[in-house]
Order: structure tokens, then sequence, then C-alpha cells
């Protein structure tokens, strides 16, 4: 197993969920230091490309993606599969090179074919119940509390003779 790719969901992943609306529109989100780490520091060191897929589009978003050095950004998306797919068609890659984290319904034609090419699976703790029964890894962390993070050190961790990293 080589994981290449880290797709990461948004609302309710990489954020808590809540979305913050104004009379002009979205006002903030909150993302969690520590998912930035991960994804800005971590996962380059292990050879590991962050991509953002996401059923909502955000401003907010697209600012914190470009703090983090984040490339692969698709947002508005309303069918996944059909999207990675197609990242990975151009990529030479499979399902089997990615990790998958998301919490919810629309995550799961994403996560079930990942897993069953050998890729990995992650969510929250509080991700919806369909989708904690198929991950290959649940965080103790809600989403935007850590989750991710603590998505990447699992595969640090227990994949870490694929990598070579641990210093």
């Amino acid at each position: 197993m080589k994981i290449k790719y880290l797709v990461i969901d948004v609302d309710g992943t990489l954020t808590d969920g809540k979305i913050y609306i104004g009379n002009d529109g979205e006002l903030f989100k909150a993302f969690h230091v520590k998912d930035g780490y991960g994804i800005s520091t971590i996962l380059p060191d292990i050879g590991i490309t962050p991509i953002i897929l996401t059923g909502r589009s955000s401003s907010i978003l697209e600012r914190r993606c470009k703090e983090l050095g984040i490339a692969y950004i698709y947002q508005g998306v309303k069918n996944k599969i059909d999207k990675l797919t197609e990242i990975l068609k151009n990529s030479g890659f499979d399902f089997s090179n990615v990790a998958y984290i998301g919490d919810d319904c629309n995550d799961l034609s994403c996560m079930k074919i990942i897993k069953e090419a050998g890729g990995l699976v992650g969510c929250p703790a509080d991700a919806a119940i369909q989708v904690i029964k198929i991950a290959d890894f649940v965080s103790k962390k809600g989403g935007g509390n850590g989750a991710v993070r603590d998505f990447i050190d699992w595969i640090v961790i227990n994949f870490n003779n694929f990598y070579n990293i641990i210093k």
C-alpha cells in the first residue's frame, strides 16, 4: 500500500460543521491549527498530497487552503465519486493510493470504493453512523477539533514502515 493522496471533506470534518451566515453571506468558519499543521507540514514530509473535496463553495475555504499550501481544491462538487475518479484517472494512481476523511452520507460513495480497493478511510467522532461503520479509523475528536490531524498521525504511526519518516 502506498498512500499518495489524502482527500478531505470540509464541513463537519475540517470544520465543526457549523455555517455562520449573515446578510451578506458566509461570515466565518473555524479551522483547527493542528489540522493545518498536519496538512501543511506532515503530509509533504511523507509524500502525501492533500485534496479538498467538498459540496459547498466558500471563499473562506479558499483563503485557508492558500495559507496551508493546498493546491487541489474542488468546491461545489455534487458527485464526489465522479470527481475523485476524474482526479485519479489524470494522476496515474488508483483508489488504493487514497486515504479519505469525511463525516456524512455524501462521503460514503468515495469511502466505500477506496476501502474496497485497499485504501484508507477515516472520520471524526461525530460522523454519521453509516460513515463510522465503514471507517478504518474513527477519531476521538469531532470535526473541526483535530480529527484530520488524528487521522494523519494514525497513518504515520501505523504505516511508517512504508514511509520511513519517523524521526
